[in-house]
């Protein structure tokens, strides 16, 4: 049996997506919870929980936009002029949040501004992915393998939706994050707003998927010809909302943010099925953008030696500072 290399990369490229999606999504979510922290130690307990381990989560964004330019061009010279705003901004966003890290520790007279950077930071990156998620849905004006259109017009009323809701969603994945990691009253203001996160979360995802056959002909066709498919996908997320739901009035600790995280995977799985096998839409699919089978295939061996190394030292390193956080244990 022949194997379709172009199959295997596009698993890698979503695998390496959705990781990074979990993984700095509730670094993120702290961030855009910063303000509302009940007060400045509490900034501490939230910082002290991701400052080990942020920098590795961001591996899986390397791999990701790695593996799309050596496997998928097309998807490059495509999405690069169509959403180069918005990935410009998550980047700013991101170099933001990771000087925090660094700085805050050591800061006295100024460590306000860089709990701003902090927040700032992850604000503007997850609100720019969130809005390129948004755009991907509507798709792109291409012609002849080109994008034809404007600077701004991944910037509409949809993606701006999208942007808010992946804020939301972020938000909820740090709150549960804080409830796992953290003790006392940090740990009862996590659990207290953990409810209205979720309650706005479903509320734009109930919006969003009202929306998006509106706005994508080629999404509304896939969700009336698959339905035994595509709409298990939805019911496995609200699933996993109605167990978090109880989790968090249980006061159960992990629980809460392995069922934030199934609701991720599933909302993830249901867009990729919308989609697919589009990759570029409306029209060009992952054989339509890849690259030659050998340069994909050279590609591979590095990127299997690689994965595992990758998934190994995330393991260990979490493994090594599991556990409670308090406002004392700066890794600095």
């Amino acid at each position: 049996m022949s194997l379709d290399i172009t199959l295997v990369w596009a698993g890698i490229i979503g695998f390496g997506v959705i990781m990074y999606v979990l993984m700095d999504g509730f670094d993120l979510g702290l961030g855009i919870l910063y303000p509302f922290a009940p007060d400045e130690t509490s900034r501490d307990v939230m910082m002290n929980s991701v400052a080990p381990v942020w920098d590795g989560n961001e591996t899986w964004l390397v791999l990701g936009g790695a593996g799309l330019l050596g496997a998928f061009p097309l998807v490059y010279s495509v999405f690069l002029p169509a959403l180069y705003i918005g990935v410009f901004l998550m980047l700013a966003g991101l170099i933001f949040r990771g000087i925090s890290f660094e700085f805050r520790f050591k800061s006295k007279k100024n460590r306000h501004w860089w709990n701003r950077a902090f927040c700032w930071g992850s604000v503007v990156a997850t609100f720019a992915q969130g809005a390129v998620v948004g755009a991907y849905i509507q798709g792109f004006p291409v012609e002849d393998r080109v994008f034809v259109g404007g600077p701004f017009d991944w910037l509409t009323p949809f993606s701006v939706l999208t942007g808010l809701g992946l804020m939301a969603g972020y938000a909820l994945l740090g709150a549960t994050w804080l409830i796992l990691k953290s003790d006392g009253y940090v740990q009862d203001w996590a659990y207290r707003i953990t409810p209205r996160l979720l309650l706005a979360v479903l509320g734009i995802f109930a919006i969003v998927s009202l929306w998006t056959p509106l706005v994508s002909v080629d999404v509304r066709e896939r969700w009336l010809n698959q339905l035994h498919v595509i709409w298990v996908l939805p019911i496995l997320a609200m699933a996993c909302a109605a167990a978090l739901y109880r989790a968090v009035k249980r006061r159960e600790q992990g629980r809460p943010f392995l069922m934030t995280l199934g609701l991720f995977v599933f909302t993830y799985l249901g867009m990729i099925a919308s989609k697919w096998p589009v990759i570029v839409p409306p029209d060009y699919t992952i054989w339509d953008a890849a690259s030659a089978p050998a340069s994909q295939m050279f590609l591979l061996v590095g990127t299997v030696l690689v994965i595992p190394i990758v998934l190994a030292y995330t393991a260990w390193s979490y493994w090594v500072f599991r556990g409670k956080v308090k406002a004392d244990d700066g890794y600095h």
